[in-house]
Order: structure tokens, then C-alpha cells, then sequence
């Protein structure tokens, strides 16, 4: 099974250390201590609960039929004619969605702009790391 240290798992949730050691202290997220005093997570806790956040990021229900939902800041907009390239982060992955200008224009879509990206894919690659 893999366990990740504190600062692996803030990355992998986009999230600070310090919230995750505040989820370990209040028992939102089970960890243990190794010989050397540092807290591990086990990977099925912490997917556990990256499924949780995932289930509603922003604390609502949401009738869609996509269920990868991305809350993040837009950090980018480029414009050509009719269509837009709109970039958001949303914790550690960069999300790329061209769309419509007047999309663009309708949503108010500009950099430091709260924006959720809803992907719905039928192929989607994973990959391991080694």
C-alpha cells in the first residue's frame, strides 16, 4: 500500500501542509507516526477523502451528469476572433478549456476569477509513476 508524507498529500489534495496536519489533529484524516516522528497517510485514507472534496467542492450538490469538477482561479485568457483559450489552476493541475469568446464574455472570465471546469471525457489516460 502506498503512504504519503504531509507535504505529498497537501500537494496531491492542492492543498497547505498546514491543512492537512489540521484534517490529521481533528481526525479527518487518519495518519501514523514512523520511528522518526514524521505522520504518514495511507493512500485509501487519502483518496478517501479526495473523494469527499471532490463529491461537492463548493458545499453544493451539482446536477450534472460530469463528475470531474475542477474549483480553481483563471489565471489566463487568450482571445482570437470567436474563440478562447481560458486557463485555470485549480490546486495542482493546470486545466485548459477552449470555449466560445461570448462564453467568455457571458462569464466574465478573466484572470483571478473563481471558475469551475467541468470535464466530461470518454477517453481519459492514466498513468503511474514509477
Amino acid at each position: 500500500m502506498s503512504q504519503f508524507k504531509i507535504g505529498e498529500a497537501a500537494h496531491l489534495l492542492g492543498v497547505s501542509t498546514d491543512t492537512v496536519r489540521r484534517w490529521v489533529d481533528a481526525d479527518r484524516l487518519p495518519a501514523h507516526r514512523t520511528e522518526g516522528g514524521h505522520r504518514l497517510i495511507d493512500g485509501t485514507d487519502l483518496a478517501r477523502l479526495a473523494q469527499e472534496r471532490a463529491e461537492s467542492p463548493d458545499g453544493e450538490a451539482a446536477a450534472l451528469s460530469a463528475r470531474n469538477r475542477f474549483t480553481g482561479l483563471v489565471t489566463r485568457v487568450l482571445r482570437d476572433g470567436v474563440m478562447a483559450q481560458v486557463e485555470i489552476q485549480a490546486g495542482p493541475h493546470r486545466v485548459v478549456s477552449l470555449i466560445s469568446a461570448e462564453a467568455v464574455d457571458d462569464l466574465g472570465l478573466e484572470p483571478g476569477v473563481l471558475a469551475v471546469a467541468v470535464v466530461k471525457a470518454t477517453n481519459v489516460v492514466v498513468e503511474r509513476p514509477l
